[in-house]
């Protein structure tokens, strides 16, 4: 199956205040990630292209549906979230079993995790607050400001990587 090239992507304002700005560009970098995937066959979508490593762009939209996931609906909202694809068995699971993954799926279930995202946000202030229980046991307090600025950072670091995967299946680049 081919992924239909539907994503528009706007570039995050230049002038805006904060929330606008921390808005704007955490939606750009969800939609590169979308670009970066598009056009793609389901193969290609599981081409881990630089060994050793198994990143795929398929892994990295799994990856990415887990940690919207948990930072907004566990951490934000304090909502028992289920993990999606991973376990304690295998941590790294979002990338592991893509041979049975339904790219449709994956796909899917990334967007319904932004669109909830974007309405546990939706109401709160930069300042309020979530947390959640760190390894060593220890409550953390994370504000929304916080986890937008790391939700950034994350799309980001993946969306270098994902621009090197693309670029080795199909010689795209850029953008």
């Amino acid at each position: 199956m081919m992924t239909a090239m539907t994503t528009k992507r706007t570039d995050p304002p230049t002038v805006a205040d904060e929330r606008t700005l921390l808005e704007g560009f955490l939606d750009f970098h969800r939609d590169t990630l979308a670009l970066k995937c598009e056009g793609l066959t389901d193969a290609q979508l599981r081409e881990a292209t630089v060994p050793p490593s198994e990143l795929t762009l398929l892994g990295l939209v799994r990856h990415l549906a887990e940690v919207e996931r948990g930072w907004f609906r566990e951490v934000l909202a304090g909502e028992a979230a289920e993990p999606l694809y991973y376990s304690d068995e295998d941590r790294d699971g979002e990338f592991h079993g893509l041979d049975e993954a339904v790219t449709a799926e994956a796909f899917d279930t990334w967007r319904a995790e932004v669109a909830h995202a974007r309405k546990l946000a939706a109401g709160r202030s930069l300042e309020d607050l979530g947390s959640r229980v760190r390894r060593d046991g220890e409550r953390e307090e994370y504000s929304l400001r916080w986890i937008y600025i790391h939700m950034i950072e994350e799309y980001a670091r993946h969306n270098g990587h994902a621009d090197l995967i693309r670029e080795r299946i199909d010689g795209a680049t850029g953008e």
